[in-house]
């Protein structure tokens, strides 16, 4: 019964039943198109990540989505595969997904390989006003699917169709819509979430915030312009730095330990997150010591640098968020093409490469303050040696710019393994922010 809805009579008496959307044999393609994954990120006032916008990109064209059902199906089942693995389940936690869908697109089976809980569903008001769409939206909805309604300027005046809409789309200046959806939730209709989705700057990012209107936040929007003074760094900051730094220089355990005790919040982040699951240590680690004689000098640089991307007291949690998410990409990727033992350096050189937006100073400042190795400079500053390629290919995918496929094809990576990388850095950055701990 689950699946009634998504086979769709044909008349044509030889149509396969266990195939989803309705279609024969012979009309059922081998696989879905070649292509990548696309977000936009999803803020709350605070600027944390509360969700992401999915697209799916063709492979040469990534500057547009795949229209109709085919770029959904490949969407959902790549999601699915990485996402909500069977039988570990859901790996995002509390987070949403919203996707773009079309009308051929809600009859697919591959809508049900997601959890309707943490999924919405985005409509156009023509879509979803469809006569004949009522039976299939109400289905979906009692199922738990979200739908935000696209493109309209109000909601529907039917009730049952307005009881479908979960979220709304709104312009980012448009505080009359807003006010609007909020009334109508105090006189007792069913309550609509607003999302602005075209936000230009960080002016109407507060704008918005100050309506409590979560917002899309595309790959290429940034930072305000960084500071270019000497001294801009926090203390936190500057005593990571003498620490990655007495690292660098094979000093002793003892007297690295020594200097982390000047700070006692900083050394129980540190030992927070070094027991934290996304770590995965098997036993409980006690101090910096214990850590150093565990693993050795070369994971502690690796923690030490994260915690350095996090030592902003004034930074963004989105900005935070999307460094993690970068250096675990960029290690990902480079998995089984660079030694294991390179593995840090990778994660190193994507994360850094946003350490000026996260510390709100030049990269040049930064570098020397912070001694990296040539190759990761030559990553950061100019996309080049071994791990640049790698942080272009990841910086792309985050953009959305249309070069995923040409950087990725010249790195002999396959847009599957590319979209591997990048859900499953998703699931790791979860639980890998030292942020989430706390001091």
């Amino acid at each position: 019964m689950r699946f009634d809805f998504f086979r769709r009579s044909s008349g044509d008496t030889g149509a396969n039943p266990d195939l989803g959307a309705g279609t024969d044999a012979s009309a059922q393609p081998d696989a879905g198109p070649d292509g990548h994954v696309a977000y936009a990120m999803l803020l709350d006032a605070q600027r944390r990540v509360m969700g992401y916008r999915m697209a799916w990109r063709a492979a040469g064209g990534e500057g547009s989505g795949v229209s109709g059902a085919a770029g959904v199906k490949a969407l959902m089942d790549t999601l699915a595969m990485h996402l909500n693995p069977t039988p570990a389940g859901w790996l995002l936690g509390p987070q949403l997904l919203f996707v773009d869908v079309t009308v051929d697109a809600l009859f697919q089976s591959e809508l049900q390989s997601l959890p309707p809980q943490h999924m919405v569903l985005c409509m156009g008001v023509d879509e979803l006003l469809d006569a004949d769409m009522r039976s299939i939206l109400l289905f979906l909805r009692e199922q738990g699917f979200g739908f935000m309604l696209c493109g309209a300027t109000a909601l529907p005046e039917d009730p049952e169709l307005r009881a479908i809409v979960t979220h709304f789309e709104v312009d980012a200046r448009d505080a009359d819509t807003v006010a609007r959806l909020r009334r109508d939730a105090e006189l007792g209709h069913p309550p609509v979430e607003p999302i602005a989705s075209r936000v230009e700057n960080w002016d109407e990012f507060d704008a918005c915030a100050g309506r409590r209107v979560n917002v899309f936040i595309e790959g290429a929007f940034r930072n305000p312009p960084v500071r270019e003074t000497e001294d801009a760094l926090q203390p936190e900051s500057l005593l990571i730095v003498q620490l990655m730094q007495m690292l660098q220089r094979n000093e002793d355990v003892r007297v690295i330990e020594a200097a982390l005790k000047h700070d006692a919040a900083l050394t129980y982040r540190l030992l927070r997150y070094i027991n934290s699951p996304s770590v995965g240590m098997a036993v409980e680690i006690h101090s910096l010591r214990h850590a150093v004689a565990m693993l050795g000098y070369s994971p502690l640089y690796r923690w030490l640098s994260l915690l350095l991307a996090t030592s902003n007291k004034g930074g963004s949690p989105f900005m935070m968020k999307k460094a993690i998410l970068r250096g675990r990409f960029v290690e990902l990727m480079g998995q089984g093409m660079l030694p294991a033992s390179e593995a840090d350096n990778l994660f190193v050189a994507g994360m850094f490469s946003l350490l000026d937006q996260l510390l709100g100073v030049s990269m040049e400042g930064v570098l020397r303050k912070v001694q990296l190795t040539e190759s990761v400079q030559q990553a950061i500053l100019s996309r080049g040696g071994l791990y640049g390629p790698f942080v272009a290919l990841a910086e792309s995918c985050e953009l959305d710019d249309g070069q995923a496929s040409r950087l990725s094809e010249a790195l002999f990576l396959s847009a599957d393994q590319v979209n591997a990388a990048q859900l499953s850095a998703l699931v790791w950055a979860q639980d890998a922010s030292p942020v989430a701990a706390g001091p």
